[in-house]
């Protein structure tokens, strides 16, 4: 028998646990031997011994090979190594950080100078103002160190002789709310060296807009400070202010004039400046930080607004939890990486405090905030007395307030508490949730302490007291029972209600006086005035009526003219609108005005990016967001055929000069020369290192000029498929080139703004003809088309807002059109009348211009649509038909002569999958085909950001709530992490069997919780990718989850006709919910989690989430309702199914709005703010929600003068201002 094996304490750490939870399983298989266990795995005998001996945590290989021979689960033994691995990981070093390198989240200090690196140039630059001037203001962002700045670079610098003023004394001090009662000695000169001046620095200036609530104590104390500016005043004064809060300064003229020149603005460190900042404190304590941290965190925190708070944290955590001297990228991911250390830290130890302590912690907390009226939320320093930690006794908030002190969560000064840095307000989401549902009852609780603070200085004076609306405000949102109320503000409460009532009381008496008086008078009006409000009521009745009926017959002929005249039907609807906001007009608007604008995205399969006519005028080719080209038959306006053989987007097409071959470039590198006969492709043309962008023939068909995203153009040869030239000079992509009608010069564009002539003979550069510039800003605009006349004469090119002419006989700059506006206005496309004395500019706001090239005037104008993005144009070979893409995949030919459009080729946009909001709402996830592919868009502009690779069909992404991080699920199983800024993949995470089907982040965005066709929901630690559980309760596939506003709940909608409400801390189904009468499609949590709203069949049921028993049942779809959302405040509920979108009145459970589509929606997605919805299907779509906002467009589209003429014979018009 071998020797025992030594006791083990599982609770002495992570290691050890895992060690005893060895040997159980080892004891419950029957007390196998390690030799017997050897002779099933293939490690030896001590290794498997070692393995439960709890000195060090086993690898994962010989962990699962000792649970498999005790008969152990893999996959459960697996989950319990990585756990146990993270565990390892996240424990400190067991140091409190005294002697860290790091400061973390609390400031620099002068004593810290020895540590402050990466600040040596702007320090230089601070000292020189401070000694030229004697008043400076050291502006930034919040979190980028301008507190360090001060105390750690300029006041060690000044006591050192470094600067040009040697100081007397340096004060520093914020304002805090009473600067002049608190600081005035400290704004008068130091008296001990009168002939040295003093220098005071005012840390958290914008204190003087956020803690000062008197305007005439802030004048005073702004004036003071600026009194420094007088010569022999013997102050220099040196103030520090929050960027956001520097239009406050503006207030103040005199405060305003000293800034203009008196400023030194800190920036984002750069990343040498950070790698000298995280690297040399740590060499200085004889530290190794790791190369990969390095590199990591500088990429992480370049360009961050106020990132160094977060990067010193995550540093601070890392060096807590280093092994020997090194600092290692595992120790900082298990800190949680800059963005999530904070919150890590601070969610770990609110998680390990008791109810009592974890209810005091909050009041704490949020008594240390100011929560912002339209602007930031700040610090808010508090004395100890306020928060009941005064030393009074051993108090539950007196121990929470250490703990909080020694995590460096918050600073103590003597009696004064502060949050260690604003930074940890937007870092730890819990925090963060808290003063968003409290902000009301804090603003009106800070307004209360101030009060309370104001009376008590009073001698409790009853004229300070609260009355009316004060009072009863402080009343509903403070409630009666006092709690989380000091002593102070419930004594002010309690004498505020009583002389309200003794006040009430008196002008009761007084009232019952006049109305003994008055009872007679009025006996007398009663008969008469009965009389009259009866007929009066009669007719307001009637006439109310008339305008109700009035109004939904106009929203009825609206709707049934919607399809084919969808201006005409906004103008319409929005008279109904204003006649009677009742649900059916405002359902009519915003259906209308959604047709109307059309906001579907461009740029998806099917969108036109470039297209050109044949030179018979017969066949048009377009190419799209796809691999292929499509040639449109413009007599019978259908596609002849569709060319496959790029296997990657399309950029550009040109026709050969005898129309036999076509050549197209793409993002795959090549060129192709495609027989226009057979179909087929005759070539294909490789070079570019970069996509090929750009094509265009010689006029005798020999040559093909391409350029390139490697900033070169190349001359083929075309007979013989072989390169003749490389054309190189410019510093960018090239974005057009064109050959004059001789073919002796090549003129090419690009985006670094130049124009470049080239000789086709010798291939030389000839000449830099010009540098592009944008006509409102005069900064460089890229090239975006050039193009010569037919008769030579004329040379023509296009750049934002402009196009500028040359006569080519001199190359003399000739003329300039321009238009004013947006940046955006760029001139996209140019081509030239067969004639050569027009010339069509179109725009990038969807118009398209004819110009006169001889008297240089606008002839006229097409406008093809509303989308931005309607700027592809092609001109037939006679100039009688302008093509322009409409940015929905369809091409829309004009007749030139009479400016009428003609004919549409295509359809709308195809169909597509899912739609996801980033958290600001500024971006939007969407996909619309089966190859994977994930698109990013910028709502605002619907300008497309990136694509994103899944390789798979996707069905299901979700941001998280940071908004750093998307998730994307696919048929294949797999679920991918991407960076969302760079589209950089983080992670693939495998472990399902079927397809992704819905997923969804915790609110504190730790969690992703993911559904699939295989019955499944699994759990995954969102920062690391690793699998923390697989709930297995559904017998069909998930379709929808949802977690609840706390994260403490999970609802998962299965086909299984079910619902189940699983408690995620320990992974148990609390309920059940069934009933429905089909798959449920759709879930979701109200944003207070009191509502339960899910999608089954033609129904949408409200469960109550206190009891999960059926509150309300919601019909309308008949065709089925599958999806569901709340809107941010959860006055709304918003539904939809085929065809329709219900909006829905969550108190009274009444219909709001209904809205029409074109067909089967996919999916949706409300945005944050709840303005707009996103929809996927038979037409992807933007529906704005607001309909006061929606009559405000109807509105100003109503003064133009296309507008008058389409609606000049509706029977209503709108009332516009």
């Amino acid at each position: 028998m071998g020797r025992r094996e030594k006791p083990l304490d599982p609770a002495a750490g992570p290691v050890q646990r895992f060690a005893a939870e060895l040997r159980e399983l080892r004891r419950a298989s029957g007390g196998t031997t390690y030799r017997a266990m050897a002779q099933r795995a293939p490690y030896s005998a001590a290794t498997l011994a070692e393995a439960a001996a709890g000195r060090r945590l086993p690898t994962l290989p010989v962990a699962l090979a000792y649970a498999q021979a005790c008969g152990g689960d893999r996959e459960e033994w697996e989950e319990r190594w990585h756990r146990a691995c993270a565990d390892v990981l996240a424990q400190p070093s067991g140091t409190d950080g005294a002697d860290a390198p790091y400061p973390g989240l609390r400031r620099f200090q002068p004593e810290d100078e020895k540590r402050f690196f990466g600040r040596e140039q702007l320090t230089g630059d601070l000292v020189r103002r401070v000694g030229e001037g004697r008043f400076t203001a050291v502006v930034g962002a919040s979190g980028s160190g301008k507190s360090s700045l001060l105390r750690a670079g300029l006041i060690p610098a000044l006591r050192s002789g470094a600067a040009a003023v040697r100081p007397a004394t340096v004060r520093v001090f914020t304002p805090g709310p009473h600067p002049m009662r608190d600081h005035p000695r400290l704004l008068a000169p130091a008296s001990r060296a009168p002939d040295a001046d003093t220098v005071v620095v005012v840390d958290q200036f914008e204190e003087v807009f956020t803690l000062c609530r008197d305007p005439e104590e802030r004048r005073e104390f702004i004036d003071l400070l600026l009194a420094a500016r007088r010569p022999r005043s013997r102050l220099r004064v040196v103030v520090a202010v929050r960027a956001d809060f520097f239009g406050h300064c503006a207030g103040h003229p005199d405060l305003a004039d000293a800034l203009r020149d008196a400023t030194l603005l800190v920036g984002p460190m750069t990343p040498a400046q950070l790698r000298r900042a995280i690297v040399r404190p740590a060499a200085d304590a004889g530290l190794i930080v790791e190369r990969a941290l390095t590199a990591r965190l500088v990429d992480e925190a370049t360009g961050e607004p106020g990132g160094l708070p977060l990067m010193s944290h995550a540093l601070l955590e890392t060096w807590r939890r280093r092994r020997g001297r090194a600092l290692t990228l595992a120790a900082y991911e298990a800190a949680g990486g800059i963005r999530g250390a904070i919150a890590q830290t601070a969610e770990d130890l609110y998680t390990r405090l008791d109810p009592d302590q974890a209810a005091a912690a909050r009041g704490i907390l949020l008594r240390l905030v100011n929560p912002g009226e339209g602007a930031p939320d700040t610090r808010r320093p508090t004395d100890r007395g306020e928060l009941g930690a005064d030393g009074a006794g051993r108090t539950v908030e007196a121990e929470v307030l250490e703990r909080l002190a020694r995590a460096r969560l918050v600073t103590l000064d003597g009696s004064a508490v502060t949050l260690a840095h604003e930074a940890l307000i937007a870092a730890w989401p819990r925090l963060r949730g808290w003063i968003e549902a409290d902000r009301r009852r804090l603003l009106v609780h800070r307004q209360l302490t101030e009060a309370a603070q104001v009376w008590h200085s009073l001698d409790r004076d009853a004229g300070a007291l609260y009355r009316g609306a004060r009072l009863a405000a402080a009343r509903d949102r403070l409630g009666g029972t006092g709690a989380g109320l000091t002593a102070l503000e419930r004594e002010f409460l309690l004498a505020s209600e009583a002389a309200e009532e003794a006040e009430a009381e008196e002008a009761r008496a007084r009232t019952m006086r006049l109305r003994r008086l008055s009872t007679v008078l009025s006996a007398l009006l009663v008969l008469c005035a009965t009389a009259i409000a009866a007929t009066f009521q009669q007719y307001s009745i009637a006439r109310e009526q008339r305008r109700v009926v009035t109004s939904h017959e106009l929203a009825a002929q609206a709707d049934s003219m919607a399809g084919e005249r969808p201006e005409a039907a906004a103008m319409l609807a929005l008279a109904a609108f204003q006649r009677a906001d009742v649900p059916e007009t405002r359902s009519s608007l915003l259906s209308a005005y959604a047709r109307y604008r059309a906001d579907r995205f461009a740029g998806q399969a099917g969108t036109v990016s470039a297209m050109e006519f044949s030179p018979d005028g017969r066949t048009l080719a377009t190419t799209g967001g796809g691999h292929g080209v499509r040639l449109w038959d413009t007599r019978a306006r259908r596609v002849a055929a569709t060319l496959a053989g790029h296997t990657d987007r399309v950029n550009d097409v040109a026709f050969s000069p005898d129309g036999r071959l076509l050549a197209t470039a793409g993002d795959d590198r090549s060129v192709k020369l495609w027989n226009t006969r057979t179909r087929r492709v005759a070539a294909t043309l490789t070079g570019h290192t970069g996509q090929a962008t750009t094509v265009a023939f010689s006029p005798d068909g020999r040559t093909l000029a391409t350029g390139g995203g490697d900033g070169t153009v190349r001359l083929w040869d075309v007979a013989k498929e072989r390169q003749t030239a490389v054309l190189a000079g410019h510093t960018g992509e090239v974005t057009a080139v064109a050959f004059s009608p001789e073919g002796g010069t090549l003129v090419t564009g690009g985006v670094d703004a130049t124009l470049r002539m080239w000789d086709t003979g010798t291939g030389r550069e000839s000449a830099t003809l010009a540098v592009m510039r944008s006509a409102s800003t005069g900064q460089r605009s890229p090239v975006y088309d050039v193009a010569f006349s037919p008769d030579g004469g004329t040379l023509a090119a296009a750049g934002t807002e402009i196009t500028r002419l040359w006569d080519t006989a001199t190359y003399h700059y000739r003329k300039t059109s321009s238009v004013t506006g947006r940046r955006e206005h760029a001139h996209r496309e140019l081509a030239f009348t067969p004639d050569s004395r027009t010339l069509a500019i179109t725009g990038a706001d969807g118009t398209v211009r004819f110009w006169d090239t001889g008297d240089h005037r606008t002839t006229a104008t097409i406008t093809a649509g509303q989308d931005p993005a309607a700027y592809e144009t092609a001109l037939s070979p006679g100039g009688r038909v302008l093509a322009v893409a409409d940015g929905e995949g369809r091409v829309q030919l004009w007749d030139t002569a009479t400016r009428q459009r003609t004919a549409v080729l295509g359809t709308a946009a195809p169909f597509s999958r899912l739609a996801a909001f980033s958290p600001d709402g500024r971006t939007l996830a969407t996909t619309g085909s089966a190859d994977g592919a994930v698109e990013l868009w910028r709502t605002g502009g619907h300008r497309r950001l990136r694509t994103l690779e899944h390789g798979s069909d996707v069905h299901a992404a979700a941001f998280s709530p940071d908004g750093r991080t998307l998730a994307t699920g696919s048929a294949d199983g797999t679920v991918r992490l991407w960076d969302a800024a760079s589209g950089r993949r983080r992670a693939t995470l495998t472990g399902h069997t079927g397809g992704v089907t819905a997923m969804a982040f915790s609110p504190d965005g730790r969690t992703l919780a993911t559904g699939s066709a295989d019955d499944t929901v699994r759990l995954w630690e969102a920062g690391q990718g690793r699998r923390t559980a697989v709930l297995r309760r559904h017998t069909d596939r998930v379709r929808a989850l949802a977690f609840s506003p706390d994260g403490g709940t999970l609802a998962t909608a299965s086909a299984d006709r079910t619902v189940l409400v699983w408690e995620v801390r320990d992974r148990r189904v609390r309920t059940s919910l069934t009933g429905h009468e089909g798959p449920v499609t759709g879930v979701a949590f109200s944003p207070d989690g009191r509502l339960l709203a899910t999608a089954a069949g033609g129904r949408v049921r409200l469960w109550d989430t206190a009891s999960y028993r059926t509150a309300a049942t919601l019909t309308g779809h008949p065709d089925g309702a599958e999806h569901v959302a709340f809107s941010p405040r959860g006055e709304t509920l918003v539904t939809a199914g085929t065809g329709t979108i219900h909006l829905w009145d969550t108190a009274s459970r009444d219909t709001v709005a209904t809205l029409t589509g074109d067909g089967e929606i996919s999916a949706m997605a409300l945005s944050p703010d709840g303005r707009t919805l996103a929809t996927a299907g038979e037409g992807k779509r933007l529906w704005r929600l607001d309909a006061a906002e929606v009559a405000a467009e109807v509105c100003r589209a109503r003064r133009t003068h296309r507008w008058s003429e389409l609606v000049s014979d509706l029977p209503a018009a709108p009332s516009c201002p």
